[in-house]
């Protein structure tokens, strides 16, 4: 079930927030002030997390806070992925953590944590192993990215591309499981450490890889996923379905569910990286998904089938 929620993604990486049309923070941390309260009145006890930040930067944090960004806030989480973007070892990741700790007494998750196969698949098995070696016993909430390698004729959520030499390419192998179906080493390593670590999935609009994931995980022991919610896909034509159909697949892990990107129709600039023009609608969105899918019973008061066991296995025969 939906035990926690994440307040957009990767803020200050200009991927998913764009710093031109909000140069100083301030809108951003306005909105996530006026969604955390909002969650907090319409879901209480609902955990309630900051986006997770990438790169790791504890004066971002500050800056928020100085905004008023974090006062409703329960936990902060961070992003790490030291052997393909960032630049730190791997072994750095405790000194890391501490950073963040330097700069604030909110609990802290590791909401993604990843290394690409692309260029040996060894590397990433000894990256899963070393990753739980580092972090477990340090934090609450480990998730991995991600079970599946982004399927090569799809798109990247980010605007490196080419530009950055392999960078861009490097999106297309964080997966444990290749496009076309088979394991990687990293998997049965993965398996090893269920269920210290979770998972991070992201499932595009209408995905056909979602029951069977479900059931992938749930024999690998996972226990707790983050995923997305689209605002972008809510309002999309098919949108409420697809939302229905997800939630309802997830239902039985503790899901951390991240609320962004903004629709095309209400941003400031036409794209889903833009601040929305009006800030309230960001806080409405999230909760009107709290109230329809995290509140106790929620599902089956509108009549839509929890995902158990047997519910998967019967949506995909």
């Amino acid at each position: 079930m939906i035990d926690s929620v994440m307040l957009w993604n990767e803020p200050n990486n200009k991927s998913h927030w764009d710093p031109e049309v909000d140069p100083d923070w301030s809108r951003f941390a306005t909105m996530i002030a006026l969604a955390a309260r909002a969650i907090g009145d319409a879901a209480p006890g609902l955990t309630r997390v900051l986006g997770g930040i990438s790169p790791i930067d504890p004066s971002f944090l500050q800056r928020l806070d100085g905004h008023g960004a974090l006062r409703d806030i329960d936990v902060i989480a961070v992003h790490g992925f030291p052997l393909d973007w960032n630049l730190w070892q791997i072994d750095e990741w405790p000194a890391k953590l501490g950073e963040i700790r330097a700069a604030t007494a909110k609990p802290l998750w590791v909401t993604e944590v990843g290394v690409s196969s692309f260029g040996a698949e060894e590397v990433q098995a000894w990256g899963v192993a070393r990753t739980a070696e580092l972090l477990r016993g340090r934090v609450p909430r480990i998730h991995w990215y991600s079970l599946h390698d982004l399927p090569r004729d799809w798109e990247a959520t980010t605007r490196h591309r080419e530009a950055e030499g392999s960078s861009y390419y490097r999106h297309f192998h964080m997966g444990l499981i290749r496009e076309d179906g088979t394991p990687k080493p990293g998997l049965a390593e993965f398996a090893r450490h269920t269920p210290a670590l979770g998972l991070c999935q992201w499932f595009h609009f209408e995905d056909p890889r979602l029951e069977a994931s479900v059931a992938r995980m749930q024999d690998l022991g996972v226990r707790q996923l983050r995923t997305g919610v689209s605002w972008a896909d809510w309002l999309r034509p098919g949108g409420e379905a697809w939302m229905d159909r997800l939630v309802r697949a997830i239902e039985p892990f503790e899901v951390t569910a991240t609320f962004c990107f903004t629709p095309e129709a209400l941003g400031i600039r036409p794209h889903h990286t833009s601040a929305p023009r009006d800030l309230e609608t960001y806080a409405a969105f999230c909760v009107e998904m709290v109230r329809r899918y995290a509140s106790p019973g929620s599902l089956e008061q509108r009549g839509i089938t929890v995902g158990t066991a047997d519910t998967v296995v019967s949506l995909r025969t």
